[in-house]
């Protein structure tokens, strides 16, 4: 596509896309003056779907009529609430239904994981992540060595960019993984990097941790309704992900699963058990011996939060009538226009990678004078953004819900501020 900066342009795209009427299912936090405010914060916040009210509300009305019989008479009975959203869910990932679940929050997942897929030996015990990955990652990954009584010093394997690069080269990744060969137990990595936006080649990454006979698993935090991803077919052990950011959950929202279907039956290693993970047929017979549940769903500990689940159902609707596919393709020229705009401003450069199959919608720009103050203008001028010390700000345009006319009205007040 040839952009153009001009308000036309962007005016015409924005009538033109077959997605535009999601943006009007949201809602947008008011600036001063009552107008919309430019929201591209949801990397780090999803807005709330409009829809989201309503079935909690729904919820309480069921709770107030019903009291515990909802869980069996509400509209959405609670028993099994959490499957009304699972095949949506498995759509949105690219994975089977019997692959995902929703429960807990990420970070509480990434424990579940690792306790069933760390399984260290006298010299098969290195974890490999993101040496920029998201601090949460950081301190599970090393908690868990120390759990098991090893030093993350020696352990703990962080990839990091060449020297005066700022993104991990796909081929350098594998090359590591290569070099330490079997004395790697796990490697868990972030799909797309929270700060840089860099998205990675899950396929190649799993084939290389696999043919060193180490667990592969992946952080999806900022990969899940940003990226077409195929979970089933590039065929980690497992992945994680939060859902408050791209798939406006709201905040705290409840967490993703997956765990790959060759693990769904007999699996031998070793597990948290909770009554939720119980077989449905027997869970509300409390037998003190533990049945599992085929798949993902063994992995849950507890019934999960109702009003939460209904938030995200509200949200996975909206994402299954869109279809990731032409999510993806929306998103990819959004940002592209982005940088477009941006290479016309000489105050900062784009740190996340040109090329689409490297990266989301997120845009990470590195400021070279006083990045903080620029972030307080534009908060000022009713930009929702954030800033990453000492000099990133990141914008993301999310194709649900921004407009080719945002991106065109950010980039005439980055220019103005």
């Amino acid at each position: 596509m040839e952009f153009k900066k001009d308000l036309q342009f962007a005016l015409a795209q924005d009538e033109s896309d077959p997605l535009k009427k999601f943006r009007s299912q949201f809602y947008f936090p008011p600036k001063a003056d009552g107008n919309p405010s430019l929201y591209f914060a949801g990397h780090s916040l999803g807005l709330q779907p409009k829809k989201a009210r309503d079935y909690i509300n729904a919820e309480l009305e069921d709770w107030a009529k019903f009291g515990v019989e909802g869980h069996f008479h509400a509209r959405h009975p609670w028993l099994p609430y959490h499957e009304f959203v699972t095949n949506m869910l498995a759509r949105l990932v690219g994975a089977e239904p019997i692959e995902v679940v929703m429960m807990n929050t990420l970070t509480v997942n990434l424990h579940l994981m690792m306790i069933s897929f760390y399984r260290p030996t006298k010299t098969k015990y290195k974890i490999m992540i993101e040496g920029g990955a998201f601090p949460s990652d950081q301190y599970a990954v090393q908690s868990q060595l120390k759990l098991h009584g090893y030093d993350p010093k020696e352990a703990l394997i962080e990839l990091l960019p060449r020297e005066g690069e700022s993104c991990l080269r796909h081929e350098d990744i594998v090359t590591r993984i290569e070099k330490e060969g079997e004395s790697l137990a796990l490697i868990m990595i972030g799909n797309a990097n929270y700060l840089t936006g860099q998205a990675f080649n899950m396929k190649e990454i799993t084939r290389a941790g696999h043919k060193q006979k180490a667990f592969v698993g992946f952080d999806l935090a900022h990969g899940a309704g940003n990226l077409k991803i195929d979970l089933h077919d590039s065929g980690p052990d497992f992945a994680v992900w939060c859902s408050y950011k791209y798939l406006n959950s709201g905040p705290g929202g409840l967490a993703g699963c997956f765990v790959h279907s060759r693990h769904a039956v007999d699996f031998t290693g070793p597990r948290l058990h909770g009554w939720w993970g119980q077989n449905k047929k027997t869970r509300f017979k409390m037998e003190k011996t533990f049945d599992p549940i085929p798949g993902v769903e063994a992995w849950q500990l507890s019934n999960p939060p109702i009003f939460q689940l209904a938030a995200i159902r509200a949200s996975l609707e909206l994402f299954d009538e869109a279809t990731m596919t032409r999510l993806s393709e929306k998103g990819a020229r959004l940002t592209s226009y982005l940088a477009y705009l941006i290479d016309d401003l000489n105050f900062c450069e784009i740190v996340t990678p040109r090329e689409v199959s490297s990266r989301g919608n997120l845009m990470c720009l590195k400021v070279k004078n006083d990045a903080r103050n620029l972030n307080e203008k534009l908060v000022k001028l009713g930009v929702h953004c954030d800033f990453r010390e000492p000099n990133i700000i990141r914008f993301t345009p999310i194709p649900l819900y921004n407009s080719y006319q945002d991106v065109f009205k950010l980039w005439e007040i980055l220019k103005s501020a």
